[in-house]
């Protein structure tokens, strides 16, 4: 396997995405929704968990122990996803040489969810678009910036070109944004849900100082217009 044009280093934070193989859906239902949120929890691990109809157990009250990577925002959109994350220097446990964590996590990951999605729909090949893509995170400014971003991708659905255009219905759009429940959004705005333990804030730098400097944040991107 060739070498990433961006290499994931321990200890740096990275803008993580990928989409459906051709552009394809890769959630068709609720349920393909849930079942990859519960991906990212219960695969964010050393440790090996089996989903099965059988157990009855909630896949949230999973024991990880040692994570292999700490998330600070993620969003799900019908053919694609977005996470914020970072491999924290720990020294309580070792991979595989040449074994990286974000790599080990994003196949975990991966393969979970394909293997899933291929069964339940009678499909085979690959589900994504080749190897997942990263960005290296790097600056103050590009970290706030991807807060918003990644929270601010389920507006596509209802206003395509809201960037270039403007939005229509600022209050409508915070409204669908709470509603959304495909991303990390509501765990930042809201009481916590069971979801809300896939983030894990203390190896983020703390930008915002409270509920109203985080919808402030927002709210600049949202009445952000790009330039003709």
């Amino acid at each position: 396997m060739s070498n990433r044009k961006v290499a994931l280093v321990e200890g740096e934070y990275y803008h993580i995405y990928s989409r459906g193989n051709s552009k394809q859906k890769i959630f068709l239902n609720d349920n393909d929704y849930k079942h990859f949120i519960k991906c990212l929890f219960v695969c964010n691990t050393i440790k090996k968990f089996k989903f099965s109809r059988n157990i009855k157990m909630n896949p949230f009250d999973f024991e990880r122990e040692n994570t292999l990577v700490s998330i600070g925002a993620w969003v799900l959109m019908p053919n694609h996803f977005h996470i914020y994350l970072i491999a924290p220097h720990q020294s309580k446990y070792t991979l595989k040489e040449n074994q990286n964590r974000i790599s080990e996590f994003m196949r975990k990951v991966l393969t979970a969810y394909s293997l899933y999605f291929n069964k339940k729909y009678n499909r085979t090949g690959g589900l994504f678009e080749g190897r997942f893509k990263s960005i290296h995170i790097d600056t103050d400014n590009q970290a706030k910036y991807l807060f918003s971003y990644i929270h601010l991708n389920p507006i596509k659905l209802i206003q395509k070109n809201w960037k270039e255009e403007g939005i229509f219905d600022i209050k409508e759009s915070l409204k669908f944004l709470d509603s959304y429940k495909w991303s990390s959004y509501s765990d930042y705005f809201k009481t916590k849900r069971p979801e809300s333990v896939i983030l894990d804030l203390n190896d983020f730098p703390n930008y915002f100082l409270g509920y109203k400097d985080l919808n402030k944040e927002i709210l600049t991107w949202l009445t952000y217009k790009e330039e003709q």
